[in-house]
Protein backbone atom coordinates (compact mmCIF):
# COMPACT_ATOMS: atom_id res chain seq x y z
CA UNK A 1 0.00 0.00 0.00
CA UNK A 2 2.63 2.52 1.08
CA UNK A 3 4.51 2.74 -3.15
CA UNK A 4 0.90 2.87 -4.07
CA UNK A 5 0.32 6.33 -1.61
CA UNK A 6 3.63 7.28 -2.47
CA UNK A 7 3.36 6.88 -6.73
CA UNK A 8 -0.10 8.89 -6.48
CA UNK A 9 1.19 11.75 -4.10
CA UNK A 10 4.90 12.02 -6.92
CA UNK A 11 2.25 11.54 -10.52
CA UNK A 12 -0.16 14.58 -8.69
CA UNK A 13 3.18 16.25 -8.24
CA UNK A 14 4.31 15.96 -11.72
CA UNK A 15 0.94 16.85 -12.94
CA UNK A 16 0.92 20.25 -10.47
CA UNK A 17 4.28 20.84 -12.63
CA UNK A 18 3.28 20.60 -15.97
CA UNK A 19 0.23 21.65 -16.23
CA UNK A 20 0.97 24.74 -13.92
CA UNK A 21 -1.37 24.52 -10.94
CA UNK A 22 -2.06 24.55 -7.42
CA UNK A 23 1.01 24.39 -5.54
CA UNK A 24 3.79 21.53 -5.94
CA UNK A 25 6.66 20.96 -3.03
CA UNK A 26 9.22 22.96 -4.96
CA UNK A 27 11.30 23.67 -2.02
CA UNK A 28 9.75 21.84 0.66
CA UNK A 29 10.01 18.10 1.88
CA UNK A 30 6.68 16.10 2.37
CA UNK A 31 7.49 13.38 4.73
CA UNK A 32 5.02 10.62 5.49
CA UNK A 33 4.79 8.77 8.65
CA UNK A 34 2.63 5.80 7.30
CA UNK A 35 2.11 4.34 10.92
CA UNK A 36 0.71 6.98 12.14
CA UNK A 37 -0.88 8.52 9.53
CA UNK A 38 0.98 11.72 9.47
CA UNK A 39 2.43 14.29 7.27
CA UNK A 40 4.89 16.41 7.94
CA UNK A 41 6.48 19.18 5.68
CA UNK A 42 9.85 21.07 5.80
CA UNK A 43 11.10 24.03 4.02
CA UNK A 44 14.19 23.39 2.41
CA UNK A 45 16.96 26.15 1.24
CA UNK A 46 19.27 25.38 -2.03
CA UNK A 47 22.87 26.05 -0.93
CA UNK A 48 24.67 27.75 -3.25
CA UNK A 49 27.12 25.62 -3.74
CA UNK A 50 24.93 22.75 -4.84
CA UNK A 51 25.89 22.28 -8.89
CA UNK A 52 22.64 20.95 -9.79
CA UNK A 53 21.09 23.50 -11.80
CA UNK A 54 23.82 25.87 -12.37
CA UNK A 55 24.36 26.79 -15.59
CA UNK A 56 27.51 25.05 -16.42
CA UNK A 57 28.09 22.46 -13.45
CA UNK A 58 31.77 20.94 -13.26
CA UNK A 59 32.68 17.63 -11.08
CA UNK A 60 36.07 19.10 -9.84
CA UNK A 61 36.95 15.66 -7.87
CA UNK A 62 35.31 12.34 -6.59
CA UNK A 63 35.35 11.08 -3.38
CA UNK A 64 38.82 10.21 -2.07
CA UNK A 65 38.39 6.31 -2.75
CA UNK A 66 35.63 5.84 -5.14
CA UNK A 67 36.19 2.31 -5.88
CA UNK A 68 35.89 0.91 -2.03
CA UNK A 69 32.98 3.33 -1.69
CA UNK A 70 31.14 1.71 -4.85
CA UNK A 71 32.68 -1.41 -3.68
CA UNK A 72 34.42 -1.67 -7.14
CA UNK A 73 36.84 -4.38 -5.84
CA UNK A 74 36.02 -7.00 -7.50
CA UNK A 75 33.51 -5.95 -10.23
CA UNK A 76 33.16 -9.03 -12.13
CA UNK A 77 33.03 -11.29 -9.30
CA UNK A 78 29.86 -9.35 -7.51
CA UNK A 79 27.77 -9.72 -10.73
CA UNK A 80 28.38 -12.99 -11.31
CA UNK A 81 27.01 -14.03 -7.91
Amino acid sequence: MLPGVIGVMMATEAIKILLDIGKPLIGRLLVYDSLAMRFREFNINRSKDWLIGQPHPEIKALLPDYEAYADMDHPAEDAAD
